[in-house]
Protein backbone atom coordinates (compact mmCIF):
# COMPACT_ATOMS: atom_id res chain seq x y z
CA UNK A 1 0.00 0.00 0.00
CA UNK A 2 1.31 3.55 -0.78
CA UNK A 3 2.60 5.63 1.88
CA UNK A 4 0.49 8.63 0.98
CA UNK A 5 -2.79 6.08 1.15
CA UNK A 6 -1.22 4.84 4.54
CA UNK A 7 -1.07 8.13 6.03
CA UNK A 8 -4.57 8.91 4.54
CA UNK A 9 -6.24 5.97 5.90
CA UNK A 10 -9.21 6.01 8.50
CA UNK A 11 -8.47 3.06 10.05
CA UNK A 12 -10.74 2.85 12.92
CA UNK A 13 -13.72 3.80 10.26
CA UNK A 14 -12.30 1.27 8.32
CA UNK A 15 -11.99 -1.37 10.66
CA UNK A 16 -15.78 -0.56 11.75
CA UNK A 17 -17.05 -0.82 7.88
CA UNK A 18 -15.17 -4.42 8.15
CA UNK A 19 -16.80 -5.63 11.15
CA UNK A 20 -20.00 -4.65 9.71
CA UNK A 21 -19.14 -6.59 6.22
CA UNK A 22 -18.08 -9.71 8.08
CA UNK A 23 -21.98 -9.84 9.85
CA UNK A 24 -23.30 -9.16 6.31
CA UNK A 25 -21.35 -11.93 5.09
CA UNK A 26 -22.04 -14.73 7.60
CA UNK A 27 -19.00 -14.77 10.23
CA UNK A 28 -19.62 -14.24 13.73
CA UNK A 29 -17.04 -12.56 14.28
CA UNK A 30 -13.81 -10.73 13.45
CA UNK A 31 -10.86 -9.54 14.72
CA UNK A 32 -7.59 -8.10 14.19
CA UNK A 33 -3.73 -8.78 15.51
CA UNK A 34 -0.48 -7.94 14.92
CA UNK A 35 2.05 -10.31 13.81
CA UNK A 36 3.87 -11.05 17.03
CA UNK A 37 3.97 -14.58 17.75
CA UNK A 38 7.00 -15.24 19.44
CA UNK A 39 5.85 -16.97 22.68
CA UNK A 40 3.72 -19.33 20.48
CA UNK A 41 6.88 -19.41 17.65
CA UNK A 42 8.64 -20.98 21.07
CA UNK A 43 5.77 -23.19 22.32
CA UNK A 44 5.76 -24.67 19.02
CA UNK A 45 9.45 -25.25 18.54
CA UNK A 46 9.45 -27.27 21.72
CA UNK A 47 6.57 -29.00 20.75
CA UNK A 48 8.10 -30.35 17.09
CA UNK A 49 11.47 -30.80 19.27
CA UNK A 50 9.52 -33.55 21.30
CA UNK A 51 7.94 -35.14 18.16
CA UNK A 52 4.46 -34.30 19.33
CA UNK A 53 3.81 -33.55 15.75
CA UNK A 54 3.64 -37.37 14.84
CA UNK A 55 3.84 -37.92 11.22
CA UNK A 56 2.99 -34.34 10.20
CA UNK A 57 6.25 -33.30 9.14
CA UNK A 58 5.21 -30.64 6.80
CA UNK A 59 4.95 -28.60 10.27
CA UNK A 60 9.08 -29.08 10.71
CA UNK A 61 9.63 -28.02 6.68
CA UNK A 62 7.80 -25.21 7.35
CA UNK A 63 9.74 -23.75 9.52
CA UNK A 64 9.56 -20.44 10.70
CA UNK A 65 6.98 -19.21 8.21
CA UNK A 66 4.38 -20.41 10.16
CA UNK A 67 5.30 -18.82 12.96
CA UNK A 68 5.91 -15.19 11.57
CA UNK A 69 3.55 -14.48 9.21
CA UNK A 70 5.58 -11.54 7.18
CA UNK A 71 7.98 -14.82 6.24
CA UNK A 72 5.05 -16.18 4.54
CA UNK A 73 3.07 -13.25 2.93
CA UNK A 74 5.85 -10.15 2.93
CA UNK A 75 4.38 -6.79 3.63
CA UNK A 76 1.92 -8.35 6.65
CA UNK A 77 1.67 -6.26 9.22
CA UNK A 78 -1.72 -6.99 10.65
CA UNK A 79 -4.12 -9.93 10.47
CA UNK A 80 -7.85 -9.94 10.20
CA UNK A 81 -9.35 -13.23 11.44
CA UNK A 82 -12.88 -13.83 11.15
CA UNK A 83 -14.76 -17.03 13.06
CA UNK A 84 -17.67 -18.68 11.75
CA UNK A 85 -19.86 -21.35 13.86
CA UNK A 86 -20.76 -24.82 12.52
CA UNK A 87 -22.20 -27.08 15.32
CA UNK A 88 -24.94 -28.78 13.58
CA UNK A 89 -28.61 -29.63 14.99
CA UNK A 90 -27.60 -33.70 14.43
CA UNK A 91 -28.28 -36.52 16.73
CA UNK A 92 -27.25 -36.07 19.49
CA UNK A 93 -23.22 -36.77 20.03
CA UNK A 94 -23.15 -38.57 23.77
CA UNK A 95 -26.35 -40.76 22.56
CA UNK A 96 -24.00 -42.05 19.20
CA UNK A 97 -20.99 -42.33 21.27
CA UNK A 98 -22.82 -44.47 23.59
CA UNK A 99 -24.57 -46.82 20.51
CA UNK A 100 -21.46 -49.04 19.59
CA UNK A 101 -23.25 -50.37 16.33
CA UNK A 102 -23.42 -46.41 15.07
CA UNK A 103 -20.32 -44.17 13.26
CA UNK A 104 -19.65 -41.08 15.15
CA UNK A 105 -17.89 -38.47 12.91
CA UNK A 106 -17.09 -35.29 14.25
CA UNK A 107 -19.30 -32.71 14.18
CA UNK A 108 -17.23 -30.20 11.75
CA UNK A 109 -17.30 -32.76 9.14
CA UNK A 110 -20.63 -33.86 9.17
CA UNK A 111 -22.03 -31.17 6.50
CA UNK A 112 -19.57 -30.14 3.32
CA UNK A 113 -16.26 -29.09 3.55
CA UNK A 114 -15.70 -25.46 5.03
CA UNK A 115 -12.79 -24.61 3.17
CA UNK A 116 -14.01 -23.04 -0.16
CA UNK A 117 -17.11 -21.56 1.85
CA UNK A 118 -15.36 -19.30 4.02
CA UNK A 119 -12.45 -18.62 1.30
CA UNK A 120 -15.15 -16.90 -0.98
CA UNK A 121 -16.60 -15.29 1.83
CA UNK A 122 -13.54 -13.75 3.17
CA UNK A 123 -12.30 -12.70 -0.64
CA UNK A 124 -15.50 -11.13 -0.80
CA UNK A 125 -14.52 -9.15 2.49
CA UNK A 126 -11.12 -8.27 0.54
CA UNK A 127 -12.63 -7.04 -2.35
CA UNK A 128 -15.21 -4.82 0.10
CA UNK A 129 -11.86 -3.89 2.16
CA UNK A 130 -10.02 -3.07 -1.07
CA UNK A 131 -12.86 -0.97 -2.59
CA UNK A 132 -12.77 1.05 0.01
CA UNK A 133 -9.45 1.33 1.03
CA UNK A 134 -7.83 1.46 -2.22
CA UNK A 135 -5.10 -1.21 -3.65
CA UNK A 136 -3.71 -2.93 -0.72
CA UNK A 137 -1.74 -6.08 0.11
CA UNK A 138 -2.78 -9.26 1.22
CA UNK A 139 -3.86 -13.05 0.85
CA UNK A 140 -6.89 -15.04 2.11
CA UNK A 141 -6.00 -18.32 3.90
CA UNK A 142 -8.70 -21.08 5.38
CA UNK A 143 -6.50 -23.67 6.60
CA UNK A 144 -4.54 -23.66 3.33
CA UNK A 145 -0.92 -22.51 4.23
CA UNK A 146 1.28 -22.67 7.78
CA UNK A 147 -0.59 -20.24 9.86
CA UNK A 148 -0.61 -20.30 13.45
CA UNK A 149 -4.64 -19.26 13.39
CA UNK A 150 -5.09 -20.42 17.27
CA UNK A 151 -2.43 -17.82 18.27
CA UNK A 152 -3.56 -15.28 15.86
CA UNK A 153 -7.22 -15.71 16.66
CA UNK A 154 -6.73 -15.40 20.49
CA UNK A 155 -4.55 -11.75 19.66
CA UNK A 156 -7.82 -10.68 17.83
CA UNK A 157 -9.80 -10.85 20.78
CA UNK A 158 -11.38 -13.89 19.45
CA UNK A 159 -10.91 -15.85 22.15
CA UNK A 160 -8.27 -17.97 24.54
CA UNK A 161 -6.70 -21.05 24.05
CA UNK A 162 -7.93 -23.35 25.84
CA UNK A 163 -6.32 -26.51 28.03
CA UNK A 164 -7.50 -29.16 25.15
CA UNK A 165 -5.46 -26.47 22.81
CA UNK A 166 -8.66 -25.38 21.01
CA UNK A 167 -9.78 -21.44 20.69
CA UNK A 168 -12.92 -21.00 23.04
CA UNK A 169 -15.52 -17.98 23.19
CA UNK A 170 -17.57 -16.44 26.09
CA UNK A 171 -19.80 -16.04 24.26
CA UNK A 172 -19.70 -18.93 21.43
CA UNK A 173 -18.07 -21.84 23.21
CA UNK A 174 -15.32 -23.49 20.60
CA UNK A 175 -17.75 -25.13 17.84
CA UNK A 176 -16.58 -22.79 14.78
CA UNK A 177 -13.54 -22.41 12.06
CA UNK A 178 -11.77 -19.83 11.53
CA UNK A 179 -10.25 -18.07 8.45
CA UNK A 180 -8.04 -14.75 8.08
CA UNK A 181 -6.57 -12.42 6.03
CA UNK A 182 -2.96 -11.08 5.75
CA UNK A 183 -2.37 -7.90 5.13
CA UNK A 184 -0.51 -4.81 4.86
CA UNK A 185 -3.36 -2.23 5.86
CA UNK A 186 -1.98 -0.38 9.37
CA UNK A 187 -5.34 -1.17 11.03
CA UNK A 188 -5.88 -0.47 14.85
CA UNK A 189 -5.76 -4.02 16.72
CA UNK A 190 -8.02 -5.61 18.97
CA UNK A 191 -6.99 -7.05 22.75
CA UNK A 192 -5.89 -9.95 23.10
CA UNK A 193 -8.21 -13.02 24.89
CA UNK A 194 -7.31 -13.63 28.82
CA UNK A 195 -7.66 -17.53 29.63
CA UNK A 196 -10.75 -18.13 31.30
CA UNK A 197 -10.23 -22.13 31.55
CA UNK A 198 -9.30 -21.52 35.84
CA UNK A 199 -8.96 -24.35 37.43
CA UNK A 200 -11.30 -26.74 35.24
CA UNK A 201 -9.70 -30.10 33.80
CA UNK A 202 -12.97 -31.21 31.97
CA UNK A 203 -11.35 -31.85 28.72
CA UNK A 204 -8.22 -33.52 29.60
CA UNK A 205 -9.90 -35.94 31.96
CA UNK A 206 -12.38 -37.03 29.33
CA UNK A 207 -10.09 -37.25 26.53
CA UNK A 208 -10.09 -41.24 25.47
CA UNK A 209 -6.34 -41.54 24.85
CA UNK A 210 -4.78 -39.35 27.62
CA UNK A 211 -3.70 -37.12 24.45
CA UNK A 212 -3.94 -34.11 26.55
CA UNK A 213 -0.58 -35.00 28.32
CA UNK A 214 -0.76 -31.38 30.50
CA UNK A 215 -2.79 -28.49 30.40
CA UNK A 216 -1.94 -26.32 27.22
CA UNK A 217 0.21 -29.41 26.23
CA UNK A 218 -1.60 -32.36 23.09
CA UNK A 219 0.46 -34.98 22.10
CA UNK A 220 -0.96 -35.63 18.64
CA UNK A 221 0.34 -39.54 18.49
CA UNK A 222 -2.35 -40.12 21.07
CA UNK A 223 -4.78 -38.01 19.50
CA UNK A 224 -8.02 -39.61 17.82
CA UNK A 225 -8.25 -37.04 15.78
CA UNK A 226 -4.88 -37.17 14.32
CA UNK A 227 -5.22 -41.25 14.38
CA UNK A 228 -8.13 -41.08 12.20
CA UNK A 229 -7.52 -38.10 9.76
CA UNK A 230 -3.80 -36.97 9.59
CA UNK A 231 -2.28 -40.37 10.26
CA UNK A 232 -1.77 -42.33 7.54
CA UNK A 233 -0.38 -46.32 8.56
CA UNK A 234 -1.62 -48.50 10.69
CA UNK A 235 -3.34 -47.77 13.93
CA UNK A 236 -1.46 -48.54 17.10
CA UNK A 237 -2.64 -51.80 18.57
CA UNK A 238 -2.75 -50.39 22.13
CA UNK A 239 -4.78 -47.45 21.38
CA UNK A 240 -7.12 -49.07 18.88
CA UNK A 241 -10.07 -50.36 21.72
CA UNK A 242 -10.15 -46.72 23.00
CA UNK A 243 -11.15 -45.24 19.89
CA UNK A 244 -14.54 -46.29 20.62
CA UNK A 245 -16.99 -46.26 17.38
CA UNK A 246 -15.08 -42.76 16.46
CA UNK A 247 -13.93 -42.85 12.53
CA UNK A 248 -13.68 -39.50 11.77
CA UNK A 249 -12.31 -37.03 14.58
CA UNK A 250 -12.86 -36.60 18.17
CA UNK A 251 -15.31 -34.33 20.03
CA UNK A 252 -15.22 -35.29 23.54
CA UNK A 253 -13.09 -32.38 24.82
CA UNK A 254 -15.47 -29.87 23.24
CA UNK A 255 -18.55 -32.05 24.46
CA UNK A 256 -17.51 -31.40 27.98
CA UNK A 257 -15.84 -27.94 27.84
CA UNK A 258 -18.72 -25.94 30.04
CA UNK A 259 -17.97 -22.37 27.82
CA UNK A 260 -19.74 -24.47 24.91
CA UNK A 261 -22.80 -24.53 26.72
CA UNK A 262 -23.04 -20.77 25.08
CA UNK A 263 -22.54 -22.50 21.64
CA UNK A 264 -25.00 -22.06 19.07
CA UNK A 265 -25.60 -23.74 16.19
CA UNK A 266 -25.01 -22.69 12.69
CA UNK A 267 -27.22 -21.07 10.29
CA UNK A 268 -25.23 -22.36 7.48
CA UNK A 269 -27.54 -24.57 5.65
CA UNK A 270 -23.82 -26.42 3.98
CA UNK A 271 -23.02 -27.30 7.24
CA UNK A 272 -25.81 -29.35 8.34
CA UNK A 273 -25.74 -33.82 8.33
CA UNK A 274 -25.22 -35.29 4.57
CA UNK A 275 -25.73 -38.71 3.98
CA UNK A 276 -27.25 -39.25 7.21
CA UNK A 277 -23.80 -39.30 8.48
CA UNK A 278 -25.03 -38.53 12.03
CA UNK A 279 -26.76 -41.43 12.45
CA UNK A 280 -25.69 -44.10 10.04
CA UNK A 281 -24.53 -47.66 11.61
CA UNK A 282 -20.81 -48.67 10.83
CA UNK A 283 -22.25 -52.00 9.06
CA UNK A 284 -23.62 -49.93 6.29
CA UNK A 285 -20.80 -47.51 6.06
CA UNK A 286 -18.58 -50.18 6.00
CA UNK A 287 -20.21 -51.70 3.10
CA UNK A 288 -19.26 -48.65 0.63
CA UNK A 289 -17.21 -49.66 -2.12
CA UNK A 290 -14.59 -47.47 -3.36
CA UNK A 291 -17.47 -45.44 -6.04
CA UNK A 292 -20.08 -45.28 -3.29
CA UNK A 293 -17.54 -43.46 -1.06
CA UNK A 294 -16.28 -41.08 -3.72
CA UNK A 295 -20.15 -40.44 -4.04
CA UNK A 296 -21.43 -39.92 -0.45
CA UNK A 297 -18.60 -38.01 0.69
CA UNK A 298 -18.15 -35.72 -2.67
CA UNK A 299 -17.71 -32.38 -1.42
CA UNK A 300 -17.05 -33.21 2.39
CA UNK A 301 -13.63 -33.34 4.50
CA UNK A 302 -14.08 -36.84 4.80
CA UNK A 303 -12.81 -37.31 0.81
CA UNK A 304 -9.58 -36.76 2.13
CA UNK A 305 -9.43 -39.75 3.93
CA UNK A 306 -9.37 -42.06 0.88
CA UNK A 307 -11.49 -44.99 1.05
CA UNK A 308 -8.60 -47.45 2.56
CA UNK A 309 -8.06 -45.09 5.90
CA UNK A 310 -11.97 -44.90 5.81
CA UNK A 311 -12.30 -48.87 5.95
CA UNK A 312 -9.39 -48.98 8.62
CA UNK A 313 -10.93 -46.65 10.73
CA UNK A 314 -14.77 -48.15 10.32
CA UNK A 315 -12.19 -51.94 10.89
CA UNK A 316 -11.05 -50.47 14.58
CA UNK A 317 -14.93 -49.74 14.86
CA UNK A 318 -16.44 -52.92 14.77
CA UNK A 319 -13.55 -54.31 16.61
CA UNK A 320 -15.13 -52.36 19.20
CA UNK A 321 -18.15 -53.01 18.90
CA UNK A 322 -20.66 -55.38 20.45
CA UNK A 323 -19.90 -58.90 19.22
CA UNK A 324 -22.22 -60.26 16.66
CA UNK A 325 -22.10 -63.04 13.89
CA UNK A 326 -22.93 -59.81 11.44
CA UNK A 327 -19.79 -58.16 12.28
CA UNK A 328 -18.02 -61.34 11.82
CA UNK A 329 -19.43 -62.00 8.25
CA UNK A 330 -18.62 -58.23 7.20
CA UNK A 331 -14.90 -58.14 8.04
CA UNK A 332 -14.68 -61.54 6.56
CA UNK A 333 -16.08 -60.27 3.52
CA UNK A 334 -13.05 -57.81 3.89
CA UNK A 335 -10.35 -59.98 4.79
CA UNK A 336 -8.84 -60.12 0.97
CA UNK A 337 -9.23 -56.55 0.39
CA UNK A 338 -6.15 -55.09 -1.81
CA UNK A 339 -4.53 -53.01 1.23
CA UNK A 340 -2.66 -54.70 3.31
CA UNK A 341 -3.09 -52.05 5.94
CA UNK A 342 -6.69 -52.63 5.87
CA UNK A 343 -6.42 -56.54 6.11
CA UNK A 344 -4.51 -56.12 8.97
CA UNK A 345 -6.94 -53.91 10.85
CA UNK A 346 -10.03 -55.97 10.04
CA UNK A 347 -7.69 -59.59 11.13
CA UNK A 348 -7.54 -57.61 14.35
CA UNK A 349 -11.26 -56.85 14.22
CA UNK A 350 -11.77 -60.10 13.94
CA UNK A 351 -10.06 -61.60 16.30
CA UNK A 352 -11.47 -59.26 18.91
CA UNK A 353 -14.68 -60.24 17.73
CA UNK A 354 -14.37 -63.86 17.19
CA UNK A 355 -13.17 -63.54 21.21
CA UNK A 356 -15.46 -61.63 22.67
CA UNK A 357 -18.42 -63.54 21.28
CA UNK A 358 -16.53 -67.29 22.45
CA UNK A 359 -16.62 -65.70 25.75
CA UNK A 360 -20.12 -64.70 25.82
CA UNK A 361 -19.11 -61.04 26.12
CA UNK A 362 -22.20 -58.79 24.59
CA UNK A 363 -20.96 -55.69 25.93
Amino acid sequence: MPDAARQALDGDALVARIRSWSTELGFQQVGISDVELETAEQRLLQWLKEGRHGGMSWMERHGTRRSRPAELVPGTIRVITVRMDYLPEAADAWSTLESPDRAYVARYALGRDYHKLMRKRLQRLADRIGAASGPFGYRVFVDSAPVMEKPLAEKAGLGWIGKHTLLISRQAGSWFFLGEIFTDLPLPTDREARDHCGTCRACMDICPTGAITAPYRLDSRRCIAYLTIEHEGSIPEDLRPLLGNRIFGCDDCQLVCPWNKFARYSREADFRPRADLDRSRLLELFAWDDATFLQRSEGSAIRRLGHERWLRNIAVALGNAAPSPAVIRALEARLDYPSAMVREHVQWALHRQRARLECGDAS
